[in-house]
């Protein structure tokens, strides 16, 4: 006894396979959707996404060990170009008083002002289950609350079209 440090401590979780932070993969991040008993679609290009409240969100890996999640919502309202300064002094504001989620504007081929939201995460050094089902959580409802706050300052001018435009419908 004591002669082998270490020999009486339990093992490390890190060094056990299912336990400690694994790598980040396409399959995971499906089996965190699953395990939230969340529906989602694989597009055509290969992207995973889902549709929270009328609300269509991807799940895009990055980085050369594609490390990093980004978890990217597009609100479901489409806007009059005219409102871009009025919706970037919204935005702004929300940043100001949150740190989630990264929001901005964008502007489609046929004028259209929409609003996205997102947020990135490096993994590289791995992710636990419980992590990665508490982050896809984390960037889904900040981003909800995001569009909630600004469907409230917009709802009068807001349009919101029949269906959510998905590449899977």
């Amino acid at each position: 006894m004591g002669q082998h440090p270490g020999r009486d401590e339990p093992p490390d979780p890190g060094r056990l396979p299912g336990l400690g932070p694994q790598p980040l993969t396409r399959s995971r991040i499906e089996a965190a959707l699953r395990a939230e008993d969340w529906s989602y679609q694989i597009d055509s290009d290969g992207d995973i996404g889902g549709i929270w409240e009328s609300n269509v969100f991807y799940f895009f890996l990055y980085g050369d060990q594609k490390e990093i999640l980004q978890v990217r919502g597009r609100w479901h309202q489409e806007l009059p170009i005219e409102l871009r300064a009025q919706v970037r002094e919204a935005i702004d504001n929300w940043h100001f008083a949150k740190i989630w989620p990264k929001a901005y504007t964008t502007v489609d081929d046929g004028g259209r002002l929409w609003v996205l939201a997102e947020q990135s995460v490096d993994w590289e050094y791995g992710v636990t289950d419980e992590q990665l089902r508490l982050t896809l959580r984390c960037s889904i409802t900040t981003s909800l609350s995001l569009f909630r706050h600004l469907q409230e300052r917009f709802i009068r001018i807001a349009t919101t079209p029949d269906e959510p435009a998905t590449p899977w419908s």
